[in-house]
């Protein structure tokens, strides 16, 4: 079985998944290793969620290198654009780029926790400006990229500010998240938003950090540990 799905929120149950997520965990893996190990969990997820949830049609046709003809096929629906969560989302891009067969758009959030609140604050935002005759700023799926949901409020914020903005459906990209933050999350919007996540762990501890988690994932993607 690949995933086990509640409604939607989708846990992967990969073995490959797993062994890796279990090495990232590790105080000892160092800043490079973390990101081929994010970059590994992030294109088993986007494998699984791709797969369960996009479709392809016939495009026409093209010849072999042995002059054979045979029909060309993409995927549906392909106006597809990605949502990292700066900074660390930044570290599953290039996963989900390298699975699509074209080129995407990539639109960046930048968020922070404020660390007496929890709660998110948005400081940049790069949505495009867009209206219905506009077909360079439509999308028929945003996927948000975050390896971390701790307390939710991070992908809740992110998940509200597409919603507003007006994409018609979301998924979620999440290598680790918590019981608690990903229940919030798939709340915001059940009917539009489905989330992928790689491992699910029980809580946070008084700091909002998940334990046992993956410490600060973007301290250890870009060596800041300690900053």
């Amino acid at each position: 079985m690949a995933s086990q799905s509640t409604n939607n929120i989708h846990i992967s149950a990969h073995p490959c998944l797993r062994a890796k997520l279990s090495q990232l965990r590790s105080a000892s893996t160092n800043a490079p290793d973390t990101k081929r190990l994010v970059h590994d969990i992030s294109t088993i997820i986007a494998c699984e969620a791709l797969g369960d949830t996009l479709s392809t049609v016939e495009t026409g046709t093209d010849e072999s290198p042995l002059g054979y003809q045979y029909t060309t096929e993409s995927i549906s629906p392909s106006n597809i654009s990605i949502v990292p969560i700066l900074r660390s989302g930044l570290s599953m891009v290039d996963a989900v780029q390298t699975l699509l067969p074209t080129p995407v758009a990539v639109h960046h959030l930048g968020m922070y926790r404020d660390k007496a609140t929890l709660s998110a604050v948005e400081y940049y935002n790069n949505l495009p400006q867009h209206s219905t005759t506009d077909a360079a700023g439509q999308m028929d799926i945003a996927i948000i990229v975050d390896p971390i949901v701790a307390t939710g409020s991070t992908l809740c914020a992110a998940i509200e500010t597409l919603k507003d903005w007006g994409a018609p459906r979301i998924f979620c990209f999440v290598v680790l998240a918590t019981e608690g933050g990903l229940k919030r999350a798939a709340e915001v919007w059940p009917e539009g938003v489905d989330i992928w996540v790689g491992g699910v762990d029980p809580e946070t501890d008084e700091k909002g950090m998940i334990k046992p988690g993956l410490g600060d994932i973007g301290d250890r993607l870009f060596m800041t540990v300690g900053k």
